[in-house]
This record gives structure tokens, C-alpha cells and sequence, in this order.
């Protein structure tokens, strides 16, 4: 088996995607017929990856549906485009939105829609809802917020605003944390933008650079309501737990829910958890329901050609929630000796427990100030992971590798598994997670995995992978020696200080 890792390359900052094929499992699945191994089973589903539907919702769709978007203007140009159309809502979550004239043609797409329906339906009026982080939303005297309070303002009642903030980030701590820093204790790092039925899962956020030439990944789900649905609710269920923004740009929490950082920590997480459980459990408990009508749809089904299933995938470790990194883990583990798993992560820090899953192996390596040591200390992790790869002679089926490309940097994080003799990968996961620690333990992630015998999907996807790697060169010894690869001697002393922190 051989395994690759990309890293990317910055002017600005060393991020570090991860391209890797997971160490096999002792046990192995069958294998039924078909692309990714879905036809012939008797739901449906590959039997691979059926598992996943006892821990989290399984959304049934066509892949036609389903649409692999390859750049950031592709991706602005979509959303402006979907904003300007939407009939019933707009949903938006992101870690925040920029202050610049893109994002201001973003926030001008959402104020020409509110005013249409205002126009055109006064009984049935669009709502949009922002979900984005406090910490990074209030940063600066120009802001996410003071970019949305015209439209607060205007359109009160179609119109809210919800700005999560860590149970974490609390007393002490809270007055001592510079405001450049205290992002770093936990945020809401979910990227989801939605429009009537379809929407669009990314790990990019809403600025300028993400529009332009920050790559990322994109997948628009088209006219898929049942996930559109459930991803809704989820939004509006952490935007529950979140302080919500007002006209004169105070904030105040919902009626009867516990303060995040005023409250008590417990109390906070035990009642958030419970809000945002509760949508996981309705739309299980909903597709229980719908499975008891089973064959009376299944004629229906195979003239969508439903061949693609959709999971959710929730990481809010603060909250006590650990599903994504459940299935994250299964799948490391479970992936057989001729599979190959690629993985992709903006930033080179896996956890332990995802290193130990990569390598097989039950052991792991051991601006200015701490701000400037982050792109050096990305460096240093780097080149003790590939020392590791040489010390357990896996140098030839792990391959670490670079992306460049001038003038642009890299964002993309995410997860293609290609079963045993076949050439397109039948799963992706997509979505904000970056692998590290900060998103397993610290902050709001979603993404979702998608399973697919669809061939064309398959292919999308295929390419999608490509076209990421095709900017990579290999590294090796040589590569670290170079003069801009230097890690000075503090940064290596302080790495396994902040390195859960970033």
C-alpha cells in the first residue's frame, strides 16, 4: 500500500493538506457488485459504509443532484446567484464575513432579495439567518456585525443574526486573551450556505480570499430538501445557543437559555448539547418512519436514480458531541490493505489518535511572537512526521508532498476513499474539519460524507482530487534543509505548547 500527504505552500503561511492512503483493518467488509459496491445490497447502501447509519441521519438523493464546485469565484458567484433567487430562506453559517466590497455585494445580494419579498409576498416572507462566530464576528470596530446591522436593522422580523460563543472563553480567561488570540480557545467553524432547498458545504468562509485566491472545496447540493432541511435546523439550533445580534448591536441570549460565558459551564453545554442532539434524533426518527413505507417508495426511487447517500457529520466536542470524529476514526481503520484514502487538511497537525490511524502505529512524534512561530512551527510538525516515516521505513507507501501556487494559498480539507480495483473514489467528506486538534476538541465542525455508486459523481469527484494534487511536488530530506524551511530553536521549544492551538 502507498500513502501521500500534500502540504501546501506560502508566502504567507506553510498549510498542509494531507493526501494519505489508511493503514488497513484486521477485518474486512464484503464486496457486492457495482462502483462503490451499492448494487445489489439490499438497501442500497455499500455495506462499507452502512455502519454510518446508526450513528448519524442518511439522506438518500440522485448524485445528478449532487455537483463538485472548483474555484472561489465559482463558489462567490454561486452564492450571490442563489441569494438573489431564493423564495423562503437563506442560511448562512461561516466562522465570520469580511468587511471589503465583495462581502458587501454579498450582504447587497441578501438586502435585493428581503426587499423582492417584501414586494411580491408580504403574507410569505423570505428569512435569512447568519450564523457566524463572537469572537472573530466582533473583531475590530469594523466588523461582521456592523456589516449585517443595516439589513438587523431594516428587516427585523425576516432577519436573524447569531453569534456563537465557546463555554470555554469564560471569567479570567476571557479579560486576559487578547482579542487577536481568544479565537484560539474555540469558535463556530461550521461552513454552510443555504438557499431554499439547495445548498452549497464548504471549509470556506465568507471573505475576500475565499472568493478569490484561497482554494478550497465545494459541493452544491441541488434541490435536495430533506438535507437542506436538516441542515437548516441545525444552523438554527446552535444560533439557539448563541447570542443574538440586535438592531442597536447589543446582544441577548433566547429566552430561557443558559449564557455561555455567564452561566454555568455545565448547565451550558448540557442544555446546547441537548438542543442540538434533538435535531439529529428528529431526522433519525423521521427516516425510521419513512423505512416502514419502504417499498412503496422504492418504485419512486428508481426513477430519481438515488444512488448517493448523504451523511451528516457534527463534531462539538465542547458541547460533548463527537460524531464526526467517530466515523473520521471508523473509516481510518476500517480502510482495507488495497484501499487508498486520500486526506486533505489546510493545516499539518493531525491529533494523535489520526496520526497513529495514518501510520499504523501506536505512537506519535513527540507576525511576531507566538502569532509569527505558527507557519515555522507548521514546518517543524511536518519534518518530524516525515522523520517518523523514515524511522519506520514507510517511506514507500507514505509520500509527503507540496502544494504551490503563486500568489494563492490553500484552504481544502476533506477525505476521498477509493475502494480496492476501483479508479474513482466512492466516498468523500466535506466539509470545515481540519484533522487537527482544534477541530476535534475545540471548535464547531460539520461536513458530510457522501457515498456514491453514481459514475458521473464518481468522476467529479476523481477530478476534484487531481486537480488538487497536480500543483504538488514531493518532499524530501533536501526539501528542509533549504534556507526557508530554517526553524529556529525557541520555535521548536514552544511547538508542543501551541500546537493545540492552532
Amino acid at each position: 500500500t502507498s500513502c501521500l500527504f500534500l502540504i501546501n505552500v506560502s508566502s504567507v503561511l506553510l498549510l498542509a493538506p494531507l493526501l494519505a492512503e489508511a493503514d488497513h483493518a484486521p477485518r474486512r467488509l464484503p464486496r457486492t457488485q457495482g462502483s462503490a459496491g451499492a448494487q445489489g445490497s439490499s438497501d442500497g447502501l455499500c455495506p462499507h459504509f452502512r455502519w454510518m447509519s446508526q450513528h448519524v441521519p442518511a439522506f438518500r438523493v440522485p448524485g445528478t443532484h449532487i455537483h463538485i464546485l472548483t474555484s472561489p469565484d465559482q463558489f462567490y458567484q454561486t452564492m450571490k446567484a442563489r441569494i438573489r433567487t431564493a423564495q423562503k430562506r437563506v442560511v448562512m453559517a461561516s466562522l465570520y464575513l469580511g468587511t471589503g466590497e465583495l462581502e458587501q455585494e454579498l450582504v447587497d445580494c441578501m438586502e435585493e432579495a428581503l426587499e423582492r419579498s417584501q414586494e411580491n409576498s408580504p403574507s410569505s416572507k423570505l428569512k435569512v439567518s447568519v450564523l457566524l462566530d463572537y469572537t472573530r464576528g466582533s473583531r475590530g470596530s469594523v466588523n461582521s456585525r456592523t456589516m449585517l446591522l443595516p439589513l438587523l436593522k431594516r428587516f427585523v422580523s425576516q432577519m436573524r443574526v447569531s453569534l456563537y460563543h465557546t463555554p470555554d472563553l469564560r471569567g479570567l480567561l476571557r479579560l486576559l486573551v487578547p482579542q487577536r488570540f481568544n479565537e484560539t480557545i474555540g469558535v463556530q467553524h461550521i461552513k454552510v450556505y443555504l438557499f431554499d432547498d439547495t445548498l452549497i458545504i464548504s471549509g470556506a468562509n465568507l471573505s475576500e480570499s475565499y472568493f478569490t485566491n484561497r482554494q478550497d472545496r465545494y459541493v452544491l447540493l441541488e434541490n435536495c430538501s430533506e438535507v437542506a432541511d436538516f441542515f437548516s435546523d441545525l444552523v438554527e439550533a446552535v444560533g439557539d445557543v448563541s447570542l443574538q445580534l440586535q438592531p442597536d448591536d447589543s446582544v441577548s441570549m433566547v429566552d430561557g437559555m443558559v449564557h455561555p460565558y455567564k452561566g454555568n459551564r455545565q448547565d451550558f453545554s448540557t442544555a446546547a448539547r441537548s438542543r442540538i442532539m434533538e435535531v439529529m434524533y428528529t431526522a433519525q426518527l423521521r427516516q425510521q418512519l419513512q423505512e416502514e413505507d419502504e417499498d412503496d417508495r422504492e418504485e419512486d426511487r428508481e426513477e430519481d436514480r438515488e444512488d448517493t447517500w448523504v451523511f451528516p457529520l457534527v463534531q462539538m466536542k465542547p458541547l460533548g458531541i463527537s460524531l464526526d470524529e467517530l466515523v473520521t476514526r471508523r473509516l481510518l481503520t476500517d480502510a482495507g490493505p488495497d484501499s487508498t484514502v486520500f486526506l486533505t487538511s489546510g493545516y499539518f497537525n493531525l491529533t494523535r489518535a489520526y496520526m497513529q490511524l495514518v501510520l499504523g502505529v501506536n505512537g506519535f512524534f513527540g507576525a511576531k511572537g507566538v502569532a509569527g512561530a505558527i507557519p515555522a512551527a507548521y514546518i517543524h510538525i511536518a519534518k518530524q512526521f516525515y522523520d517518523k516515516v523514515l524511522r519506520l521505513g514507510q517511506e514507500e507507501r507514505v509520500h509527503l508532498h507540496e502544494y504551490s501556487r503563486d500568489k494563492w494559498t490553500f484552504h481544502a480539507k476533506g477525505l476521498w476513499y477509493y475502494l480496492s480495483g476501483q479508479p474513482h473514489p466512492c466516498l468523500t467528506l466535506i466539509g470545515s474539519p481540519n484533522f487537527g486538534y482544534r477541530s476535534v476538541h475545540r471548535d464547531l465542525e460539520a461536513q458530510i460524507a457522501i457515498v456514491t455508486d453514481n459514475e458521473e459523481l464518481q468522476t467529479q469527484l476523481q477530478e476534484e482530487q487531481e486537480r488538487l494534487y497536480r500543483r504538488s511536488s514531493e518532499v524530501s530530506s533536501s526539501t528542509f534543509e533549504r534556507p526557508d524551511r530554517h526553524v529556529k530553536l525557541w520555535v521548536k521549544l514552544v511547538t508542543p505548547l501551541i500546537k493545540n492551538f492552532f
